[in-house]
């Protein structure tokens, strides 16, 4: 047991002091924070210079009832040949030219839109929605119905469908779909970024170590089994410090800007709403009533981070035991390939299974998936924020490291082999044979 605690007191000392490692902890949640507030940035910068756009309308029923917006200016002109009208536009004196081809007080027969630059879809999308509500109004006057505007107004409802989930002990509690699938996005996603991410480094820490002929002397002092537990839990030690450091350092900088630009984003998304309600009365309705306090509220993010912890471990001991026995088997890095791909198939097939848990978490796929243990940390992680039973949690978690356990017995026969082998490309078949090797 001492040595396993050397071995891991070793590969945590020297990863942590690496400058790759300290640059990426510093510069990890800085990516991190910007990737979530990007997203905020950029909404608030838009384009404020008013646009003209020049209105030819042969019909005569929408030059003088469309309404000009902060960004875009309607100005009615008399209808002539479209040509007449390209030099003022490529002029530079207006932005675009509405084109409205029919018969007098008749609905359009052709709507065209000219421009020379590429036209914005904030701007022809309210454009189409002016000219729809221009007609719909005009057939709705056609039935001569008295009060026509206050019957429509009255008749504009907006409903919100509150959704509240009950527990067997009568409890009541407030989910929000949408704030719970980006939780399991970000938790699963996170499981499989770094089982890939630490799993390689125990590979290319093991290909290091073979190649420098290190691993000659080491052996001659422990065990090849004491030696890859070791390697496999000191790297995990890494992975945990590091990924504590991201979560504390990248909540700070998101609280800290998000402070900041709180003002203008409530100004911003109060735009978004309304241009949303324009296009969609439900998904506004649910935006105007359902604040991000409600929605955060609604998240079990303690459920959440105890799970994140157990199938972090689980799920990357279980394939850091497999890639070492990769890195054993090799002499560099290139001759990986194509003992890497039977190892990452499950990872994808767990990654594509999890998308599918996102919108059904407890369908049979969903269930079984999340029991396997080569898929487990991935799909269990999509389902635990809709709530999941502690006896799934508990079964799942048991076979994920009995699966461990078991598999690491297992890569420990080909890691005391495979550590000392040189020379040769060992076959998927071959490594096999390593396993009933006597010592």
């Amino acid at each position: 047991m001492n040595k396993i605690l050397l071995v891991i007191k070793r590969e945590f000392l020297t990863r942590v002091k690496k400058k790759s490692f300290i640059v990426m902890t510093i510069l990890g949640p800085v990516f991190l924070a910007g990737f979530m507030l990007a997203p905020m940035l950029i909404m608030q910068i838009r384009d404020t210079e008013e646009k003209e756009m020049l209105v030819a309308d042969q019909t005569g029923l929408f030059a003088d009832r469309l309404h000009s917006t902060d960004l875009v200016k309607y100005t009615a002109v008399q209808f002539v040949p479209a040509d007449s009208l390209k030099n003022r536009l490529l002029n530079g004196k207006s932005y675009a030219l509405l084109y409205i081809e029919g018969k007098p007080n008749e609905e359009p027969v052709k709507v065209t839109i000219y421009s020379e630059k590429q036209l914005s879809v904030d701007i022809q999308g309210s454009t189409r929605r002016q000219l729809e509500n221009v007609i719909e109004k005009k057939r709705l006057m056609g039935y001569n119905i008295e009060n026509i505007d206050e019957i429509l107004a009255s008749l504009k409802v907006n409903i919100n469908v509150a959704t509240v989930r009950w527990d067997k002990d009568g409890g009541e509690r407030e989910s929000h779909t949408g704030a719970l699938m980006g939780a399991a996005y970000v938790a699963s996603f996170a499981i499989y970024m770094f089982i890939f991410m630490f799993g390689s480094m125990v590979m290319r820490g093991v290909i290091e170590e073979k190649s420098n002929r290190i691993v000659e002397v080491i052996i001659s002092s422990i065990k090849p089994f004491q030696l890859m537990l070791g390697k496999i839990l000191g790297i995990a030690m890494v992975g945990l410090l590091q990924f504590a450091i991201w979560i504390l350092l990248t909540l700070g900088i998101v609280m800290a800007v998000g402070s900041m630009i709180a003002g203008d984003m409530q100004q911003v998304a109060a735009e978004q709403i309304e241009a949303v309600q324009q296009a969609s009365g439900g998904l506004s309705s649910m935006l105007n009533t359902n604040s991000l306090s409600a929605m955060l509220s609604g998240i079990p993010f303690t459920s959440i981070l105890i799970s994140f912890l157990f199938y972090f471990l689980g799920g990357y001991l279980l394939y850091a035991a497999l890639f070492a026995a990769i890195g054993s088997a090799v002499e560099n890095e290139a001759d990986t390939q194509q003992l890497v791909i039977p190892v990452t198939i499950p990872i994808i097939v767990g990654l594509f299974i999890m998308m599918h848990s996102f919108q059904y978490p407890d369908s049979s796929l969903s269930f079984w998936a999340s029991m396997i243990p080569f898929t487990s940390p991935m799909v269990m992680m999509a389902r635990v924020p809709f709530g999941v039973p502690m006896w799934e949690l508990a079964l799942s978690i048991a076979i994920l490291f009995a699966t461990f356990i078991l598999l690491t017995w297992f890569t420990a026969k080909i890691y005391r082999v495979g550590i000392l082998m040189y020379g040769k490309k060992p076959s998927l078949k071959e490594m096999m044979k390593w396993v009933s090797y006597k010592n």
